[in-house]
Order: structure tokens, then C-alpha cells, then sequence
């Protein structure tokens, strides 16, 4: 028997989906405050540590537990697998944050909503798998209208687009995106909220 052929909005989904996954969605951000808020010198000492910290150990870390069989795919879409990813994500936030704070004397405000969004990915992921992939892209839309109306605006765009290709993947529900973008959207509420009462 002939195999069936994935529909074309099913391989569009799909592109959509594996692009925007939540780590390469804060990595555009952050190359964008990088390229735009430092010069040269001060992008490099800004990014690598969030790259070395951070981004590489969650990609080593995903990439073995899926060649072990830890994990049943890269987005770790299995709400069970999902708890170690969360508190392993949570460590190397937390291991940044205290680099910031050793280096600098102060926490890095976006890493700290970062950790404040994955805490309560993780509590409602006990009850409900909320979609990880739209929450995050829902705070990326924030932390960009914070600092450009115009790509905060478009960020929001690609939220909802890529809600709606983890219900047609079916690696969510609809009622998991929408609990995604919720969690996201309070989170994000509080970071903006905190942001201007910081700067004033």
C-alpha cells in the first residue's frame, strides 16, 4: 500500500512550526537587541553568554534525550517528558542570571520574565499541556513592541499563526494554545508593566 503524502498545509504548518519554536524566536530577539541597542564589542559580550549559557545546553540537552529516546521528538511535545525540559531550562536561566548578576550587579530583567514564563508553563503543565511554542512567541511579540511598535506588531502575527499550525500538527489542542497564549499574555502584561514602572 502507497503511503500518504502529507497535504501541503500540513508541510507548510510544519516549516512554520519548526521555525519559530520558542528558542529560535528568542535567539531573532536577541540578535535584534544585540545588532540594534550595542555596538560590536558590546553585541558579542551581551549574546555569547546567552548562547553559551543558555541556548546551546537546552539544544545539546534536547538533541540527546531525543537520540536516547528520553524524548519523543525535538518540540518534546509529551506532557510527561516535558517536566524534566522545563526544570533543565530553568537551571540554565537561573545559572545565567547569576552570572548577570555576579558580573553586573543586577539581573537581566528579560531572563528573569523568561524564568517567570517557564515556572508557570511548568505548574500549569501538571494540569494541562499548554502550548510552549505559542506562549513563547506571544512574550517575543512583547519584549519586540517594547522596543519596536512595528516588529512587536508582526510578532503577534507570527503568535497567532503558529497557534493555529500547533492545532493543525495536532501537538496541541486548541485548548492548549489558548492556555499557552494566556500564561503568555499575563506574563507579558507584568513584564511591560514592570518594565515602565523600572525606567520612570
Amino acid at each position: 500500500m502507497e503511503e500518504k503524502q502529507p497535504s501541503s498545509l500540513l508541510k507548510i504548518s510544519r516549516i512554520i512550526s519548526d521555525f519559530f519554536n520558542p528558542l529560535i524566536s528568542l535567539i531573532i530577539f536577541f540578535i535584534y537587541v544585540s545588532v540594534h541597542e550595542y555596538s560590536l564589542k558590546e553585541a558579542t559580550t551581551h549574546f555569547l553568554p546567552i548562547l553559551g549559557i543558555v541556548i546551546l545546553p537546552i539544544i545539546i540537552w534536547i538533541t540527546y534525550n531525543v537520540k536516547t529516546g528520553r524524548y519523543t521528538n525535538m518540540d518534546v511535545s509529551n506532557r510527561v517528558q516535558r517536566k524534566t525540559l522545563y526544570i533543565f531550562i530553568g537551571m540554565c536561566v537561573l545559572l545565567y542570571l547569576a552570572f548577570t548578576y555576579i558580573k553586573y550587579g543586577s539581573f537581566d530583567f528579560v531572563m528573569l520574565f523568561i524564568l517567570i514564563l517557564l515556572l508557570a508553563l511548568q505548574i500549569s503543565n501538571y494540569y494541562i499541556k499548554s502550548s510552549m511554542h505559542t506562549a513563547f512567541n506571544v512574550f517575543v511579540a512583547a519584549l519586540f513592541f517594547n522596543i519596536n511598535q512595528n516588529w512587536g506588531f508582526a510578532w503577534i502575527f507570527i503568535a497567532i499563526l503558529v497557534g493555529i499550525t500547533r492545532i493543525i500538527l495536532k501537538r496541541h489542542t486548541p485548548k492548549e494554545v489558548i492556555l499557552g497564549a494566556f500564561i503568555a499574555f499575563v506574563v507579558s502584561f507584568l513584564y511591560l508593566y514592570c518594565d515602565i514602572q523600572f525606567r520612570t
